[in-house]
């Protein structure tokens, strides 16, 4: 295995910074130490890169297939189906990802992971940060854990439309799906909890104020408990790559009026099992 690259702990138990490694010629050695890093340590924060848009691409499809946002593929936004555009400008009047969120959960495949590529920022601001969702499923109780286990969650993408002020038009869906309020991780087999105000709209199997009352109260714990978070401070040449599964993450839009834009790939996931 080649290791002439070398990784530090972000914290203790989630984040990585990685250095030494040149994404746009990786051997086929350390795309699997990546990805044996990637579910151990779950954001992997690689410095110095300088990627054209396929070969950011080309990253990504070492870990999966890629998966096209539904923007593209639904509502007809343009541009390379395969990249989706973070940004934020003087102009704007939301950022995306500026909500704690997993992405896309409202996919029946939510995403594996992205990996985010930021071409434009700040000069000072912009962090992400990440909570790690294993470990808010195991601060819980067990009697908790064990009503979570049995229980589902509906997820509805023109929540997260209508939170940027979207109203899809005559003929338009969006995509919606059912997942286990606490699913097994597909890879390493760990419960995580998968709720995020962004996309959940209910509990199914709960009354709708027991639905409101639970759901508040697992979303509280996301923005309340730093210590399962860890913070990315951007750099020219950074990339980001997370797991969407037992991630979430909030993009702070601390810089206005100042710009702040990336490329994000996302490599298509599958079903979750409860």
């Amino acid at each position: 295995m080649s290791r002439s690259w070398k990784h530090n702990a972000l914290t203790p138990k989630l984040g990585s910074e990685i250095t030494g490694l040149d994404l746009a010629n990786l051997p086929e050695a350390d795309v699997q130490a990546i990805r044996e890093l990637f579910l151990e340590r779950m954001v992997l924060v690689f410095r110095d890169q300088d990627l054209t848009p396929e070969e950011h691409k080309a990253f990504g499809r070492h870990f999966g297939s890629l998966h096209s946002h539904p923007s593209k593929r639904m509502l007809g936004a343009g541009g390379d189906p395969e990249i989706f555009q973070v940004k934020a400008t003087p102009k704007s009047k939301h950022a995306n990802g500026e909500a704690w969120h997993n992405d896309l959960s409202c996919e029946a495949e939510p995403p594996l992971g992205s990996a985010l590529y930021m071409r434009e920022l700040p000069s000072v601001g912009g962090d992400t940060l990440f909570a790690n969702m294993y470990e808010a499923y195991d601060t819980l109780s067990v009697p908790i854990q064990e009503l979570l286990i049995s229980l589902t969650a509906f997820h509805d993408g023109r929540k997260d439309l209508a939170n940027y002020g979207v109203t899809l038009k005559p003929g338009q869906d969006y995509p919606r799906a059912t997942h286990p309020v606490a699913p097994f991780h597909p890879e390493t087999g760990r419960r995580a909890l998968f709720v995020n105000p962004s996309f959940t709209v209910r509990i199914e199997e709960l009354e709708a104020k027991e639905s409101e009352a639970l759901l508040q109260f697992l979303y509280e714990l996301v923005p309340n408990q730093p210590r399962i978070h860890c913070r990315v401070r951007w750099a020219p040449g950074t990339v980001v790559f997370w797991d969407n599964r037992c991630l979430q993450h909030h993009a702070i839009w601390d810089y206005y009026p100042e710009t702040r834009c990336g490329d994000r790939v996302t490599i298509q996931g599958s079903a979750l099992a409860g």
